[in-house]
Order: structure tokens, then sequence, then C-alpha cells
């Protein structure tokens, strides 16, 4: 059977061989006849329709990566103790991982800092015997008042509102940031004096 096939096909001119492989692909009907205007114009509808899911579902995939995943609607509010259970010259560590904050009292002021590292945005250490929080990244280096002395962090770490409420525990509004390179470490409302 395949002998006869190769035999009838070597037998056919170059134009009839091209028209039956026309044929066997669904380009020309039995009779030899092109495709109808109506099947083209179905079949380029679908393939447009078809384009178009992809295109759109690429879209939603890359939105995704796009469009932050971020309530900034919600202002988060913490009361965190009274200044007194905050002992001079120390490192609060309680909301480090649910309020993503330090409370430090250096001596003269009680403020919250932010744990997210000024550079690439991961959550540097405290490390109590060197004085500093260190970022385990890229080796980030920062005083206890947040100052980048090393690596490669380009500023210092921000800092949140602090206020007193009526009942005397410190408040941290983490609606309000502060930046050391504006000159907001001096806004009162970034600390609160001991």
């Amino acid at each position: 059977m395949a002998a006869n096939e190769t035999k009838t096909q070597q037998t056919l001119s170059p134009r009839e061989q091209a028209i039956r492989q026309l044929k066997v692909k669904g380009y020309l009907d039995q009779d030899g006849k092109p495709m109808g205007r109506r099947q083209f114009m179905v079949s380029l509808a679908l393939a447009w329709a078809t384009f178009a899911a992809a295109l759109g579902g690429l879209v939603t995939i890359l939105s995704a990566f796009i469009i932050p995943r971020v309530d900034f609607t919600r202002i988060e509010s913490f009361k965190v103790g009274a200044p007194g259970n905050f002992p001079s010259k120390t490192v609060n560590e309680d909301f480090k991982s649910s309020g993503k904050f330090w409370i430090v009292n250096d001596g003269q002021k009680i403020f919250a800092l932010s744990v997210v590292c000024t550079h690439l945005g991961c959550t540097p250490n405290w490390m109590s015997n060197e004085s500093k929080f260190k970022c385990p990244c890229h080796g980030s280096g920062f005083t206890m008042q947040g100052k980048n002395f090393e690596g490669p962090a380009p500023t210092w770490l921000r800092r949140y509102e602090v206020s007193l409420a009526d009942d005397g525990q410190i408040v941290v509004n983490k609606g309000r940031l502060f930046f050391e390179e504006k000159g907001e470490f001096e806004d009162p409302r970034s600390y609160i004096a001991v």
C-alpha cells in the first residue's frame, strides 16, 4: 500500500501534490475548492479570541506583580505600655514580629524604629552585645538611634509616630513615618522625651 502511494505521488505533478497536501490539511475541501468565506471568518474569529484570552491571562498574571496587595487605608496603632517599662539604653523587641517595630530608649528619648532595612527591606537583628542593629542580608549596620554606619544601607532606619495616651501608655501610630534625611527626627511626634 505504501509502495502504491509513493508510486501515485511520483506520477502526480507538483501542482497536484500541493493540492493534495492542502486537502489533507483542510484548506481545500474534497472537491478542491478553497475554504469558504464563512468558515474563514469563523476560523479567524476563533484565532483572535484565543489570542485575546491568552493576552488577558498574561495581563492578569502580570498585574499580580505590579499592583501591591497592601491596604493603605488601614492605620495600625499599638499601645505598648508605660514609659517606665522601657529601661534606659535598651531596645525592646516585643513588637518586632507583631508590629514590625522596636521600642528604643536611648537614655534621652523613647521612639519606635521600623524593622525594615533601608537597603532592600530585610529585617535587621538587634545585637545587644555590640549595641547595634545588624542586617543579615547584606551586612548593613545601624546604631541604637537607627543611624546607618556600615554596609550598603543608604539612609537611617525610619521612625513611627509615638504619643502618650490618656492612661499613660505609649501609643505607636504606624500611619505616620518620620525620615531623618528630611530632618523629621527633631519633630516632637517622633519621640517621647525621657
